[in-house]
């Protein structure tokens, strides 16, 4: 983990080759982020371009992500861009990084999370309430699919894959009733009057690291470390340590339905709350929230352990 001071000064360590090349994913979603870290860095005077990519976890969409190999499909070929020198860091959608990266990379920094809570998007309700009983709600998500079930268990589940702009097209299409996306992404693209509702993280919790945009690079690239670093958000990126903790901590990938997500206190503690769900519906919702004066990243990570070990006591798998 890398030593962090959220609230210190980064040291500049060198000049950083000019120009920079972001490595991406094409969908729009993914070329929106690439093009905001792109114009931040730009801000700073540095000249950036793109080099966009099509990865296996974009090609793959007849089968859900936890039978195919999980979020890592959406950044191995960005990774490998960056270790064969073609690409200088990788933007990625924090909640599609894998809790552990491959020996060699390093995420750099946090930026500022968008809105982290999932929305209910639907051309004809105005509410998960509203739904009729048995209607068809699409979503890949492990994670939503156990916490839709606690909420409406008489909800037909089916899933949906491809891009932000497949699956509302599926939905526009007639094939769900209701289909749950990021809120965060639907912003980003300008398409927040998709939105229903937003649901209150106490009512669906959203997984680790969701809102957040996280920046990979090599680890020997300290250049680019310290240039990064002035991008971060610290609180943030203490927060999102915090969830992916926990998730880390449980094994966590796309094939666990966890969720995790951590709000700092008027008291200035950061508190965190996680849940675990039985896909098969055979086990009852695990939920619990832990608290801590959090300073730095091992603390954040810390936090998020002790979140999981309650959740092992209390019957998580």
């Amino acid at each position: 983990m890398l030593a962090f001071r959220p609230f210190g000064t980064r040291t500049f360590l060198g000049a950083v080759l000019s120009p920079i090349v972001i490595a991406t994913r094409e969908s729009r979603l993914a070329l929106w982020q690439a093009e905001h870290v792109q114009q931040l860095l730009q801000a700073r005077g540095h000249a950036v371009s793109l080099l966009g990519m099509t990865t296996r976890g974009d090609q793959i969409l007849d089968k859900s992500l936890s039978k195919v190999g999980g979020k890592g499909l959406f950044v191995k070929e960005l990774e490998l861009a960056l270790e064969e020198g073609r690409a200088d860091i990788a933007v990625h959608s924090l909640k599609d990084v894998p809790m552990d990266l491959p020996d060699g990379f390093v995420l750099a920094c946090v930026l500022e999370r968008e809105d982290p809570r999932d929305a209910l998007v639907s051309p004809r309700y105005a509410s998960l309430d509203e739904l009729p009983q048995g209607a068809v709600v699409g979503t890949s998500s492990l994670r939503r699919v156990v916490l839709l079930r606690a909420l409406r268990p008489d909800l037909r589940i089916e899933p949906l894959r491809g891009n932000l702009d497949t699956r509302l097209r599926k939905l526009d299409e007639g094939q769900y009733d209701a289909i749950v996306l990021a809120a965060a992404g639907l912003k980003r693209l300008g398409l927040e009057a998709r939105i229903r509702v937003a649901f209150d993280p106490d009512t669906m919790l959203p997984a680790a690291g969701q809102g957040a945009l996280g920046i990979e690079v090599r680890a020997d690239r300290a250049d680019l470390i310290a240039l990064l670093g002035t991008l971060a958000h610290p609180r943030d990126w203490l927060a999102t340590a915090a969830e992916r903790a926990v998730s880390r901590a449980m094994g966590g990938s796309c094939s666990m339905p966890l969720a995790a997500h951590a709000r700092w206190q008027p008291d200035g503690a950061l508190r965190i709350d996680a849940a675990w769900g039985d896909p098969e519906g055979r086990a009852t919702l695990v939920r619990v929230d832990a608290r801590a004066e959090v300073a730095d990243l091992s603390q954040a990570g810390t936090l998020g352990e002790h979140a999981a070990g309650l959740l092992r006591e209390a019957g998580a798998r």
